[in-house]
């Protein structure tokens, strides 16, 4: 079985669930994330960590109702490291670094707060809230921040209901071009 056959077999499994709040299904988000970062003209590597950035939630097992969450699911570390032992880093730590560009973002950007979706803001609660000064400074210290933070906003845009994308298969050659070689 390829990488591309795991990941959609990810998806089919798990991915048709609403995600947590919102009103698209986990796969319709992670879709809508790759796309618009594809309407942003990013580069390919960064379509795919989009595309996979909440695949910690599809991998391992979280309430499906977001009032039933009383701590964070950590879904960007899960993810990330089912990532990287399948993919390169340019993929798997945008990924990891996508909820801390959030608490980032809420920090430094007098306006990224207000647009947030409910179940976002309920889920920054849980994350840990805006970064303090000290920690932006840290977090601009990380190799992939910008990636992150480009992830991270084409992941708050990915929640449109009725939008209509490319599937799944539209990806394939992307996550076979970016998957390590064994």
């Amino acid at each position: 079985m390829s990488i591309a056959d795991d990941v959609f077999a990810i998806f089919d499994r798990r991915g048709s669930g609403a995600y947590f709040g919102e009103h698209v299904s986990m796969t319709e988000h992670a879709l809508q994330a790759a796309y618009f970062a594809r309407q942003e003209s990013a580069p390919a590597v960064l379509v795919l960590a989009a595309l996979l950035h909440d695949i910690g939630h599809l991998v391992e097992d979280v309430p499906d109702d977001l009032a039933d969450w009383s701590v964070d699911a950590r879904h960007e570390e899960i993810g990330a490291r089912w990532l990287a032992r399948r993919f390169r880093a340019e993929v798997s730590e945008p990924v990891r670094l996508h909820v801390p560009a959030k608490r980032y973002l809420c920090a430094t950007d007098p306006n990224y707060v207000a647009m947030l979706s409910q179940a976002s803001v309920v889920t920054l609660k849980l994350q840990g809230g805006p970064m303090g000064p000290g920690e932006s400074l840290q977090f601009e210290t990380q190799r992939f921040y910008r990636e992150a933070i480009q992830v991270r906003r084409c992941d708050d845009q990915g929640k449109v209901a009725g939008l209509k994308t490319p599937g799944l298969a539209e990806y394939r050659g992307l996550i076979e071009q970016f998957a390590l070689r064994e």
